[in-house]
């Protein structure tokens, strides 16, 4: 009876200690590939800047150009 108790816990404790050692490493391992593969400028370049590019092309902005010459800057703004 106590022998299956200490095998009990001794599956317990390896499972505990292989989930602590594994999650991190699996992250490490991910966070590894992802700077390894240069994927997050992979996705900022492919996915992000098209959006953004296509969204502030879109904007409306003032002409510069038909500000008069003499006029201050906070007027303007």
């Amino acid at each position: 009876m106590r022998k299956r108790r200490k095998e009990r816990k001794a599956r317990r404790r390896r499972r505990v200690l292989g989930r602590l050692i594994g999650i991190p490493a699996l992250i490490y391992g991910g966070l590894f590939a992802v700077f390894y593969y240069d994927l997050d400028g992979k996705l900022l370049y492919y996915f992000v800047e098209p959006f953004m590019k296509n969204h502030f092309d879109r904007m409306e902005r003032r002409d510069p150009h038909s500000v008069p010459y003499g006029q201050i800057d906070d007027e303007y703004m």
